[in-house]
């Protein structure tokens, strides 16, 4: 009799091979078929020994002869020295029938009844160049000695009892590795706030600031007192809107002496709709946004700035937090009332399809499956703060996330349909997002088409004559040229509904048992596999992610969101949460932000007037000598951190200090359509960045960013980036002397002060200083700088204001947030 269970794994796997090599001239049908005859052969055929094992259960002795006989010498003399009693590399040993069974971290190493899905086959074959055991330069096992191998797998590996409590080899492993204890799988619990005795003190302007001060008491730190309005202004609005207080802006907020004064800034920034460009430029950073695909094929993302739109939009409309998280994994399986939600919801999953692929990869499994992998990272990091792609090829090593969770993750991914073809050149999904009008004007000149085509066709067999039906077949040509294209954003949508098997090493043609679409064990209370058969898992995903009881998903965007404000975040390690991330500096903290956010609603702008109207942010950021012994890395928050300006904001700052800055949304600025090649094979790319919009809708081309953004440290549009590093080198500097946008944002401003003739020299510079670095000149500053343009004659007066503002950006007044 066939063994049907080991039957179907074998020409699952086999099938996997067929399509492997099919591009090799086989075709993968007749290949696939060869398959299927041999192994149903080898399964009707076996070896003596094997029907020995096989006939009745006295017989079993000889089952267990054949592996003492032949299967244990051979582990013996061949693996024990790495996978023994003193060495068990991957976690495994194989003296032992209790560690055969229980396999290693990579999972089991042995799959009874299926010898092509197990672990040792593929090792001893050789079918992974990663997994070739042994390990050169010892000689390979024999074609015999496999042979032996895979018999006593495919006949049901028995072997002497073992006693592992009923537990399956993988329940065995899983229950060592499940480990709870880490701080950010324990749950959100809302902290008491801390009694300290500050009554009336001026260093407590919300409990932000009883969590930071009661973590400085111990070690004795003092944090400073509150900085000059001037600097508070400058720094609040740069960090909620990416641009510089104007100088009316400066000058009122000065003179107003009321108690809500910084009240009323805040919710003016973050009414503005300059606050989504600037806080939506960071999420991009953490979804890997990017206008074009990067690998090998680097063609126009042409429809990916309506995803960053819609970014940008959610965040000034102060969308809840959980509601955006689940639009970008799910929003093509939410319901809708409109046709503009339904086309917001279709744009947010280009969450899902913005990452760069191998498109001409010529394995089309394996392109795949790398997808699904990217997928899995990237939702992992943004959102869970987690480093699930770990799991691909074995457990996690240092988190408890086992192959078993991740390819529970991939079934959701794997039944979600993002890319239309996997063929060279492969092509991502897009979904149509049309207006009704749209598609209505499109359907009355398909109609109107059709019609003249009819008409056409009439001419003809009446015998019209050929200038009648030229004259017509040139409308219909006309029409054509002209035809609506409807609009389309990258995106996914439902595919075919499946479980994944077990990837042995990641290696999709060595395929071990399925996982049912399920949560990773560590972060679930109970049984989370996907209910709903029916769809891919995604809303459930999203769900279970944006649930309250959710011990990451809180404290992982509440974590961005002060890293952003602060430079540096609670957890330092923005992205990892695991046992290898950084613990957190303040944990209560965190844990009181987290909750804060929930109970608000999940409103994002409700973090930020916390946080910004905190007395901790609103400290000067001096430096104390002996603070500074105390705590050199500023952990404990002493002081607010001296920051640079991130490159979109010091690109913006030059032209909004000339008034050159159009503050209009933009669309897209690539200079090719959606697909087209950006750079054609070769190494020139003919983008170009002369538009005077914010710098968030300048096009982020992978593999050849923006000289000024990689110059100040723009963030790697590959993966999940969220903590942007802020390097100061020689070549920053160069630029500041030597960039044509340095030295038109420099004649902008000099022409601008110029041209206010009742002004004398000394409003001029006070102006400048007033506006470039956010304060009053000091009178130093205004002595030097009157000296300087005094010593010009009448013919280079112009100039030598332009040398004197190119001055003024160039340092680090400019530059710097203080």
């Amino acid at each position: 009799m066939v063994n049907s269970k080991k039957l179907e794994l074998t020409l699952e796997i086999d099938q996997n091979k067929a399509m492997a090599t099919s591009h090799l001239g086989i075709p993968a049908l007749l290949l696939s078929s060869l398959f299927v005859f041999f192994s149903a052969a080898l399964a009707q055929n076996p070896s003596e020994d094997v029907e020995a094992a096989l006939k009745s259960s006295e017989d079993k002795a000889a089952a267990i002869a054949f592996f003492e006989n032949k299967i244990r010498p051979l582990f013996h003399d061949h693996c024990v020295a790495c996978h023994g009693p003193e060495k068990q590399e991957g976690g495994l040993r194989l003296d032992t029938p209790e560690g055969i069974v229980l396999g290693g971290d990579s999972g089991a190493a042995v799959l009874p009844g299926a010898a092509s899905g197990s672990l040792v086959v593929a090792a001893v074959r050789h079918v992974d160049s990663l997994l070739e055991m042994p390990p050169a330069p010892l000689p390979k096992l024999s074609s015999n000695q496999i042979a032996d191998i895979e018999r006593w797998i495919d006949t049901g590996a028995i072997m002497p009892a073992v006693e592992m409590e009923k537990q399956s080899p993988k329940e065995a492993g899983q229950s060592r590795r499940v480990d709870k204890s880490h701080w950010s799988f324990q749950p959100i619990h809302r902290p008491a706030l801390p009694v300290l005795d500050v009554a009336g003190s001026q260093q407590v302007s919300n409990p932000i600031d009883l969590f930071v001060l009661n973590e400085q008491v111990e070690l004795g730190i003092k944090s400073n007192p509150a900085s000059h309005k001037s600097d508070w202004l400058r720094r609040v609005t740069f960090d909620l809107t990416g641009l510089p207080p104007t100088v009316e802006e400066i000058t009122n907020f000065l003179a107003d002496q009321n108690p809500d004064a910084n009240d009323r800034v805040i919710e003016r920034l973050l009414a503005s709709p300059r606050y989504g460009e600037r806080w939506g430029r960071f999420w991009m950073d953490v979804v890997r946004y990017a206008d074009s695909n990067g690998l090998d094929e680097n063609i126009a993302h042409g429809t990916a700035w309506r995803y960053r739109n819609y970014i940008i939009d959610s965040l000034n409309a102060d969308k809840p937090y959980d509601r955006f998280i689940t639009e970008q994994v799910a929003g093509d399986l939410l319901p809708f009332e409109t046709r503009e939600q339904r086309n917001s919801q279709l744009t947010a999953t280009a969450f899902l399809a913005l990452g760069p692929k191998v498109l001409a990869e010529v394995d089309e499994r394996k392109m795949e499956m790398d997808i699904v992998d990217e997928q899995i990272d990237t939702l992992g990091k943004a959102v869970l703060g987690m480093t699930f792609g770990c799991a691909r090829c074995h457990d996690h090593k240092f988190d408890p996330v086992s192959t078993e969770d991740y390819y529970g993750l991939a079934g959701v991914f794997k039944s979600t349909h993002t890319m239309d073809s996997f063929t060279k050149i492969a092509k991502w999904h897009e979904n149509q997002i049309a207006s009704e009008e749209e598609e209505a004007e499109l359907t009355a000149k398909q109609q109107e088409i059709e019609e003249l085509k009819s008409r056409l066709s009439q001419l003809a067999a009446d015998g019209a004559t050929e200038g009648e039906k030229q004259s017509l077949t040139e409308r219909i040509a006309a029409l054509q040229k002209v035809l609506p294209v409807l609009p389309t954003v990258m995106g996914v949508k439902e595919g075919t509904v499946q479980d994944v098997p077990v990837h042995v090493r990641g290696n999709h043609l060595v395929l071990a048992s399925k996982v049912e679409r399920r949560f990773p064990d560590v972060l679930t209370e109970e049984d989370k596999s996907i209910t709903n058969e029916g769809q891919s898992g995604r809303l459930e995903l999203a769900s279970w992610m944006t649930s309250p009881r959710h011990p990451l998903t809180a404290r992982v965007i509440a974590n961005r969101v002060w890293r952003w404000h602060f430079g540096r975040g609670l957890v330092a390690s923005t992205d990892n949460f695991g046992a290898l991330g950084e613990r957190p500096s303040h944990p209560e903290l965190l844990d009181w932000l987290a909750s804060e956010l929930i109970h608000s609603g999940w409103s994002l702008k409700h973090l930020h007037r916390l946080i910004v109207g905190s007395a901790t942010y609103s400290q000067s950021g001096e430096l104390n000598e002996e603070m500074l012994a105390k705590d050199p890395e500023n952990r404990l928050l002493w002081r607010y951190p001296l920051r640079r300006l991130e490159a979109e904001a010091i690109r913006d700052f030059l032209l909004a200090s000339c008034g050159q800055l159009d503050l209009a949304r933009g669309t897209s600025l690539l200079h090719v359509g959606n697909r087209e090649f950006l750079f054609d094979h070769t190494s020139i790319d003919r983008t170009k960045y002369d538009s005077h919009l914010r710098a968030v809708y300048l096009p982020v081309i992978r593999n050849h960013l923006y000289d000024l953004f990689d110059l100040f440290d723009y963030s790697d549009a590959a993966t999940v980036q969220g903590d942007r590093g802020s390097t100061v080198v020689a070549p920053q500097a160069l630029f500041m002397l030597n960039s044509g946008l340095v030295h038109e944002a420099a004649d902008g401003l000099a022409k601008r002060v110029l041209s206010q003739a009742e002004w004398s020299d000394l409003q001029r510079v006070e102006h400048i200083v007033l506006s470039l670095y956010g304060r009053p000149a000091t009178a130093s500053e205004c002595e030097s700088m009157l000296r300087f343009v005094a010593q010009a004659d009448a013919e280079h007066r112009a100039e030598r204001w332009a040398h004197l503002c190119q001055a003024a950006i160039a340092s680090n007044d400019f530059l710097f947030v203080r």
